[in-house]
């Protein structure tokens, strides 16, 4: 019997109703003869709500009691999707992270799963059960429950199908795959049929909703397919990217292409005459993980997401108690990207992209490159445009992406 692990979105999960299609969606899997784990996000909007209720009581509510607080809105869709299960005649079970074997390490508000121990999953599965799994937590190893960070459910269920050695990871939204940009503010946005694990790493970490970037570090490790689609969609089928996309090793396409576009607009800027170790220290000492980290002739810069900042007005203070006006936030930015493998073998894109922008009266404050992504730092404001035109640069004007 193969086993399959389904994930299931906050949108997806959003009310009673959606609850009782996902039960169906689930029911329908087991019945096809495979053994099925499944994982939920919070319902909706609750994480956000909870997030917010938090800040009510403390502007700097406290990492630990934060995580406490977070981890409540999976465990209440997990044992409702359990109840909805049982309702159709499925014999399900309902575990939370710990539960289940998430073991983490012991940051707060951010950790990393550092190990599965899927015991109790794999009892049950034996038993013929469905399992039905709390995402966006575990336990770490001091016994505290942890979670994950945005997108952490992802995480939970690429991990839990690696450790489980399942067929395939079905990440379910209420969008049939990974778009070329964000079709809200692209409309000419095309779905991408097959995908590397390394350009959806860079897109995730570019700021695409997407899939997690550490999910894709699992599935990339075990050689696991991951398949993201819409939950209102069929099962997978022969061609299952006919109706989703495939994250998989080898993507169908020559290098060089551009795949897509994506924009983290709630981003801080750091620059610094700090002497390095000292900076990082403090990063470190405040819990706040930053990305593009760039150190030469005696400057540093780091790009900071302000979801990693759940404690901002205590970081400023200390970074200005601390170095004065050697360090400097720099807010009013966002960061727009381009993705995808060998595009940056030559400066072509790099030129192509910030002319296009300069055309467009979208003056780059910053670029930066790596093997898949390069990113442009621009005024918040323009963010949409810049995405915009970027599409339109180096996606409208090339043919679709092979399936």
């Amino acid at each position: 019997m193969a086993t399959v692990v389904q994930k299931y979105g906050g949108s997806s999960v959003a009310d009673v109703q959606k609850l009782r299609h996902v039960a169906e969606r689930v029911v329908r899997t087991r019945n096809q003869g495979d053994a099925v784990v499944v994982v939920v996000s919070a319902m909706g909007d609750t994480t956000d709500e909870l997030l917010a209720k938090a800040k009510e009581v403390s502007a700097n509510p406290d990492r630990r009691e934060l995580d406490m607080l977070l981890s409540a809105g999976e465990r209440i869709s997990m044992a409702l999707l359990s109840m909805a299960i049982r309702e159709l005649g499925g014999d399900a079970i309902s575990l939370t992270g710990s539960q289940s074997g998430i073991i983490t390490n012991d940051r707060h508000v951010d950790a990393r799963i550092i190990e599965v121990r899927p015991f109790r999953v794999q009892d049950a599965l034996a038993q013929g059960k469905i399992v039905v799994i709390a995402g966006f937590q575990g336990v770490s190893y001091k016994k505290e429950v942890t979670t994950l960070g945005r997108g952490g459910s992802d995480t939970t269920a690429v991990a839990m199908a690696a450790a489980l050695d399942a067929t395939y990871c079905e990440i379910c939204s209420d969008v049939d795959g990974v778009y070329s940009a964000d079709p809200r503010v692209v409309p000419a946005a095309r779905r991408i049929g097959t995908l590397s694990y390394e350009e959806t790493q860079e897109m995730a970490e570019a700021g695409a909703k997407v899939l997690n970037a550490q999910a894709v570090e699992f599935a990339k490790d075990k050689g696991i397919a991951i398949y993201a689609r819409a939950t209102a969609g069929p099962l997978p089928g022969a061609d299952p990217s006919s109706d989703g996309t495939v994250v998989r090793r080898h993507p169908p396409r020559m290098p060089g292409t551009v795949v897509g576009v994506a924009s983290e607009r709630d981003v801080i800027l750091l620059e610094s005459e700090v002497a390095p170790p000292e900076l990082l220290a403090l990063l470190d000492e405040r819990a706040v993980a930053g990305k593009q980290l760039h150190v030469a002739s005696g400057r540093t810069t780091l790009i900071v997401p302000r979801d990693n900042l759940h404690d901002e007005t205590r970081f400023r203070d200390a970074l200005r108690e601390s170095f004065g006006a050697r360090a400097r936030l720099i807010d009013g930015l966002a960061a727009v990207s381009v993705v995808g493998a060998g595009i940056n073998a030559t400066y072509t894109n790099v030129r192509g992209g910030s002319q296009a922008l300069m055309a467009a009266g979208i003056p780059p404050a910053a670029v930066a490159t790596s093997s898949f992504r390069i990113t442009w730092m621009v005024p918040r404001a323009q963010a949409d445009a810049a995405v915009r035109t970027l599409h339109a640069t180096f996606i409208e004007a090339t043919p679709p992406l092979l399936p």
